[in-house]
């Protein structure tokens, strides 16, 4: 794909395409061999981070079996690393990509001091969590539309002892948060309609469409987003949504359309793109 399109942001999680291996054995070396005749690229890692997560050798080959039938390593282990902590993920819940680690430090930059914390779309609440951590003590809601992400989520957000609500946006939130919330971030899908099918199959396949599917231009949601952020964030709060990079100018411009002072942040090395934007 050209560099430019939105599917390079969704990068293959762990390998290439996986094809069908008869069972191993839980010998490491047989592991590591099955893993490799399946396409996973880092084979011996991925082993090694099975063999540790399995109780048994039962357990070994099960996992192993899952994984070159290709279901994303971090569903077959249970957890992906994410800012520094492991966060558990659950199968029907979608990843959180080390990408987004970007996002998280833009709104560090951006609110330091930030009490109030709300993460939309919040999906395994990988981002919320990362925020409370970066942020200290903080009041952290997290909402998602998918009953699967929400009970994902509750396992991670409890720690930071966050609170996750379910339902469709702001509509999610309590109002008590309404004009008072210092960082909105917003990992909202942003792959276009047509081109969810084009995405790696460990994402097409085993992440919930939801989470992916963004519209026809794949900025259905991000335009809700800002449209209904202004009325949510605390003076001075601010708004971070992912993006792509071909898709950056019309996301800052339905962020400048919404009354926020807008700019956009960009990682060449993670080809990460977050539009921020901050109410005057």
């Amino acid at each position: 794909m050209p560099s430019h399109s939105p599917l390079a942001a969704f990068s293959s999680l762990s390998s290439s395409s996986l094809s069908v291996a008869p069972s191993p054995p839980a010998a490491p070396d047989s592991v590591v061999a099955a893993l490799r005749a399946a396409g996973c690229v880092f084979a011996e890692a991925e082993a090694e981070l099975i063999l540790a997560a399995a109780p048994t050798p039962d357990h070994v080959t099960e996992m192993v079996e899952r994984r070159v039938r290709g279901l994303p390593l971090e569903l077959v282990v249970g957890w992906a690393e994410f800012s520094g902590r492991r966060i558990t993920v659950a199968p029907g819940v979608f990843v959180p990509r080390r990408r987004t680690e970007f996002l998280v430090a833009q709104a560090l930059a951006q609110a330091p001091d930030a009490a109030v914390v709300v993460d939309l779309c919040c999906g395994s609440g990988a981002v919320g969590v990362a925020l409370a951590d970066g942020l200290g003590t903080v009041e952290l809601h997290a909402a998602d539309i998918d009953p699967a992400a929400v009970r994902c989520a509750r396992r991670n957000v409890a720690d930071v002892g966050g609170l996750v609500y379910a339902g469709d946006l702001f509509e999610a939130l309590p109002g008590t948060v309404r004009g008072r919330i210092d960082i909105l971030a917003a990992n909202v899908p942003y792959v276009p309609s047509d081109e969810i099918g084009l995405l790696p199959a460990e994402a097409r396949d085993h992440e919930p469409r939801v989470a992916l599917d963004g519209g026809a231009d794949g900025l259905d949601v991000l335009r809700r987003v800002a449209a209904g952020a202004p009325d949510w964030l605390a003076p001075g709060g601010c708004l971070l949504v992912e993006t792509s990079r071909r898709q950056a100018p019309a996301a800052a411009a339905a962020f400048t359309g919404a009354g926020l002072r807008t700019r956009l942040a960009v990682s060449e090395e993670e080809y990460a793109h977050v539009v921020i934007g901050v109410r005057p």
